[in-house]
């Protein structure tokens, strides 16, 4: 093969290099205004030289961050708007985007900020080399989470004892479950079928990716506290809900 690949080569009969994968954007938004204009912004940068879209999904937002994405669509290329008609969790709004993305890959991460847009096209790399899904990992390796007070701090606990619980559960290799900041290709997007409307969809997508044989990696990513707005996570709330969630998943 190496041998008739350079023949080819010296009669200038190789094949003509194959455009780069194209990408589908997903941020899912909630009272996210503030942060759109930098996160549009760096994100259409960083996929500069492929073929995107960047979609948003807002949940219905009071603040006016439709209305910001609405003005920002003007001057930056390639911006789709999808407002839902009713709350019903970072879950739904992600497989409503997921669900309408048009490329071959699609990458989802959340509106504050706290994933560094430039390091999308590190998870895109894993999926140009054949990977089906790849997650950003915050736990373990190179991957990081910056704790600047006691309240990140705590939910650097949760997520780190709570990613050791599901890993232990699963019997995966996988660190990090709960990070919204990944790669699928889209055509094993529509294979698996989700149902779960709050974070839990996260962990649902891996062990449905794994359980269909599709191979999934990570790429260590650093976490970083929100730019603006405030966080709309509730431990006390979230935490218990998404072990119950875990143990009906682990089961299949």
């Amino acid at each position: 093969r190496r041998r008739r690949a350079a023949a080819q080569a010296r009669l200038g009969l190789t094949a003509p290099a194959m455009p780069p994968l194209s990408v589908t954007v997903v941020i899912p938004s909630y009272n996210e205004r503030d942060n759109m204009a930098p996160l549009l912004t760096r994100v259409a940068r960083a996929l500069a030289g492929r073929t995107h879209e960047l979609l948003v999904v807002d949940d219905l937002s009071p603040d006016g961050t439709g209305a910001e994405v609405t003005r920002l669509a003007k001057t930056i290329p390639w911006v789709r708007l999808v407002t839902k008609t009713r709350r019903e969790g970072i879950g739904a709004a992600l497989r409503m985007g997921y669900d309408l993305a048009r490329h071959d890959v699609i990458v989802s991460l959340d509106a504050d900020l706290s994933f560094s847009p430039e390091d999308i096209p590190r998870l895109l790399e894993r999926i140009d080399a054949g990977c089906a899904m790849a997650l950003g990992c915050r736990h373990g390796g190179q991957g990081g989470y910056e704790t600047p007070n006691g309240r990140i701090w705590l939910k650097f606990l949760v997520s780190r004892v709570g990613n050791r619980i599901v890993r232990w559960a699963t019997g995966l290799t996988v660190r990090d479950y709960s990070a919204n900041f990944r790669a699928i290709r889209r055509d094993v997007w529509v294979s698996i079928k989700t149902r779960e409307n709050d974070n839990s969809l996260l962990l649902e997508m891996i062990l449905k990716v794994h359980r269909g044989g599709f191979r999934l990696e990570e790429v260590p990513v650093t976490f970083s506290d929100r730019v603006a707005g405030r966080s709309k996570l509730n431990l006390a709330v979230e935490a218990p809900k998404f072990l119950f969630k875990l143990i009906r998943l682990a089961r299949g």
